[in-house]
């Protein structure tokens, strides 16, 4: 019988794949995350590539480190805005409709070729071109459509093909490719094995430097070579929080979203046991509730995670759920889905020495700006609305742009039990808690903690997919909480993957959310 080498979680089967193949040639489990994140690349355009960012979290038997290669706020040369963003309409169904803001004015200093070679650098055993070769390959041989990419390129249409280099690659024929046929990208091969031989070198001071410049320059927008010259990926301490009797760590600020998943358990730890559905959304509601502009200010200053999640504060707050505060919250009640797509991917990598990787990365809603000749298609960072509370472009250059992805890992006696991570934007958190709780309370192995309903609590309003508890949800309504009820699961509701290891049997799991055609690959 072959040895155990790991478990990868993923957004795409060849994503997942690429992973678990570096497992099985002895990589660990950095290794596999970044051989699988190169692969999303391709097998998740656009959700992600050489012009998004992202967070990595590594758990080793020695150490905890969140690699922070998020996207950054450009013009630190005081270049000025010469275009507007580009406000693009959505179709998500007959229904639901949203505007997308994108365009040159839209990017923002791409972080994830740096964050990538620094993960590999600091925590991987396998040569880099090693790692991206198989990921190069797929680019230029094409990768079938599945159904959940063809949904993206279909919905996502308006902005993919708004340019010539956009409508060339995901519309060859006139049309978004659809499932069965196939996505070939030949200049992001080129790139990713040129990433494999030279690092990220060329994307921040080099020849593909030059050419971001000049296009997004020359179409108006902010970000230029002395942006991507230093930009500088962030080691940093992960947020932590007890809960029942396990240590969770996860992405600290100046991200928000991670210390709101912490400041949510450590609510429910307060509550009692089992987390109900009363007390879910009554604990999401106050971490929704706790953001506002002294927590936007509060995120950049030093110590602001210990001060969020002090234990005397999360007591107070526990005490006034306790006493019946918080239900149904305190936001106007709202009247069906809201929040942004969420055009993200997360990768869950747990390996048989113990180490564990947790990427998230991002490419925004993608800015439909790719650059000729390079393999790289831009984010919009600068164009989403839920990561520029203080309006557009009044971040001040150089900083991060706020994010609310959360790569996290819950540890039992400095063991890893749990990695996970979600796309879905404001979506993520309640998919992270929920998987979390799951896994945690319940005991579940990881693809049944993922397949299991959900809910999405904001604005006063539950979103509710089938399964969940139906008398939980008639007592919200009782209290006066408008409850939408989802005829079936929905990608709304994030897309978590997870691995996870049994503490009391060895026996380890992964699971792939379907809501966005999730997999996993077992070395």
């Amino acid at each position: 019988m072959s040895r155990f080498r790991g478990v990868v979680a993923a957004g795409h089967p060849l994503t997942a794949g690429a992973g678990a193949e570096v497992l099985r040639e002895g990589g660990n489990a950095v290794d596999a995350a970044i051989a699988a994140v190169l692969a999303s690349f391709v097998c998740e355009s656009p959700l992600t590539g050489l012009g998004a960012g992202g967070f990595m979290l590594v758990h080793s038997p020695s150490s905890n480190e969140l690699i922070d290669f998020f996207c950054a706020a450009p013009g630190l040369d005081g270049a000025e805005l010469g275009a507007e963003l580009v406000g693009v309409p959505v179709h998500f169904d007959e229904t639901t409709n949203q505007v997308f803001y994108v365009g040159a004015a839209s990017c923002a200093v791409p972080g994830n070729p740096a964050g990538i070679e620094m993960a590999a650098r600091r925590h991987g055993s396998a040569p880099l071109d090693e790692l991206a070769a198989g990921a190069a390959r797929l680019a230029r041989e094409g990768v079938v459509v599945n159904a959940v990419q063809a949904y993206l390129f279909e919905i996502l249409e308006s902005i993919l093909t708004r340019t010539p280099e956009g409508a060339a690659l995901y519309a060859p024929g006139g049309r978004p490719l659809r499932e069965g046929e196939t996505f070939v990208y030949p200049d992001l091969g080129d790139a990713l094995e040129r990433f494999g031989a030279e690092g990220a070198e060329p994307f921040y001071r080099g020849e593909i430097a030059s050419e971001i410049d000049a296009w997004i320059r020359g179409r108006g927008g902010v970000l230029g070579l002395l942006d991507l010259e230093r930009y500088r990926p962030v080691e940093r301490e992960p947020a932590r929080v007890s809960f029942r009797g396990a240590e969770v760590l996860t992405n600290p600020p100046p991200s928000s979203g991670g210390i709101l998943v912490a400041f949510a358990l450590g609510l429910l730890e307060r509550l009692g046991e089992g987390s109900d559905l009363g007390r879910v959304v009554a604990a999401s509601e106050a971490a929704n509730a706790s953001r506002g502009e002294e927590f936007d200010a509060g995120l950049r200053s030093d110590g602001f995670a210990e001060r969020f999640l002090a234990a005397e504060r999360l007591d107070e707050v526990a005490e006034q759920i306790a006493a019946g505060g918080w239900i149904g919250g305190p936001g106007a009640p709202g009247e069906g889905p809201a929040g942004r797509l969420g055009s993200t991917t997360h990768i869950s990598v747990l390996d048989a020495e113990g180490m564990c990787a947790s990427v998230t990365c991002s490419n925004g809603a993608c800015s439909g700006e790719i650059v000729p000749g390079t393999g790289v298609h831009l984010n919009n960072m600068l164009g989403e609305e839920d990561l520029n509370p203080g309006g557009f472009h009044r971040i001040p250059p150089g900083l991060r742009v706020p994010s609310m992805m959360s790569p996290t890992a819950v540890l039992r006696d400095g063991r890893v039990a749990l990695a996970l991570g979600s796309a879905g934007s404001n979506r993520i958190r309640s998919a992270i808690l929920q998987t979390a709780l799951r896994v945690i309370e319940d005991g579940m192995p990881a693809d049944e903690a993922v397949r299991a309903p959900r809910i999405h609590s904001e604005d006063g309003t539950v979103q509710a997919e089938p399964g969940v508890d139906p008398e939980g949800l008639d007592r919200l309504e009782a209290r006066g909480v408008p409850v939408v009820r989802w005829p079936h699961q929905n990608l709304y509701f994030g897309g978590c993957q997870a691995v996870v290891l049994d503490p009391s049997s060895g026996q380890v799991s992964g699971g792939g959310d379907p809501r966005r055609g999730g997999a996993v690959a077992l070395a």
